[in-house]
């Protein structure tokens, strides 16, 4: 299958049906780059406004809505030597009154520097933080922003999240994952970009280790499967993706595409996936410091692989 190189020259700040860059087929591959979230290219380079702007859109040959676009993300590489981060916590996540603290912590500077070594694969903090001083940590790239253009002509933000995808700074789109995005407009309209070389979980200081990076990534079409939130697999587990605030919400939208795949697609009935989810479910949190929350609902593959309905 055809391997394309594309190299973005601008970039969009919504989901939304604007012009593709490059027509692509099922089981095609294509290399490109994406800046960070303040759009800063491999060279720090300020080429286009901050607010996570996305490469793309990708249309893909074929794709209707009521179908699945699949994403390979076959290759996730950080392309310089520096990233940066948020100073503090957001305020957010902490008591209300704490936030004061957080501001007082803050001092002169909203954001710190860390140094990036591509070759042994770490970051170090090159502001001085007490107490951190010398801190190396390995790196875990990611991305932190994808998806596909919304239904209905919408035009979403890339600083939040829904059913298209988006914003949703999961730690677990890494490299090798698989994800699956309900297409709803013609041609499918992918976005990527929003770099984070590492992130804890929730995104609670407002940022990962934010960076621009060389992307590889592959799509393939289930025809006629319509899904109705993000779902994705790695090695270990299946999962699905609910995005939207307040945080019950996005626990409601997760289990219950869980409970749509359980159902639709492993063999099972509502007792028996409810059984399945009540004893065996895990749950990780993506993003709770944007306007729509992210939420992760985690079957184990080797539990569903001993299923009778699978044998």
């Amino acid at each position: 299958m055809p391997t394309h190189v594309f190299e973005p020259t601008y970039y969009h700040h919504t989901f939304g049906a604007h012009p593709p860059v490059l027509h692509i087929a099922p089981g095609d591959t294509v290399r490109t780059t994406c800046v960070d979230a303040a759009g800063q290219d491999r060279t720090l380079q300020q080429v286009t406004p901050r607010g996570n702007p996305m490469t793309g859109p990708f249309y893909v040959e074929g794709a209707m809505p009521g179908d699945t676009l699949v994403v390979r993300l076959e290759q996730l590489r950080p392309n310089r030597n520096q990233a940066w981060s948020g100073a503090v916590l957001a305020a957010n996540v902490v008591d209300p009154e704490d936030v004061p603290v957080l501001a007082q912590a803050r001092g002169s500077g909203r954001w710190l520097d860390w140094e990036v070594d591509l070759a042994s694969n770490t970051a170090r903090l090159r502001s001085t933080v007490r107490g951190l001083e010398g801190l190396e940590l390995p790196l875990e790239p990611m991305l932190g922003c994808f998806g596909v253009a919304p239904s209905r002509g919408e035009a979403i933000s890339t600083a939040t999240s829904g059913p298209h995808g988006g914003n949703m700074d999961y730690r677990g789109f890494k490299e090798g994952v698989t994800a699956y995005f309900p297409v709803q407009v013609e041609g499918a309209l992918f976005f990527l970009g929003d770099g984070h070389a590492l992130q804890g979980d929730g995104e609670i200081a407002g940022t990962g280790l934010e960076i621009s990076m060389d992307v590889q990534f592959s799509v393939d079409l289930i025809k006629g499967q319509h899904i109705r939130w993000p779902r994705g697999e790695d090695r270990e587990y299946i999962f699905t993706v609910g995005n939207a605030r307040p945080l019950d919400q996005c626990v409601q939208h997760a289990t219950s595409e869980m409970l749509r795949w359980l159902t639709t697609q492993y063999g099972l009935d509502i007792q028996g996936a409810s059984q399945l989810l009540g004893q065996c479910v895990r749950y990780d949190l993506g993003n709770v410091f944007d306007p729509a929350y992210t939420m992760v609902c985690k079957m184990p593959k080797k539990l569903l692989q001993r299923l009778p309905t699978r044998s």
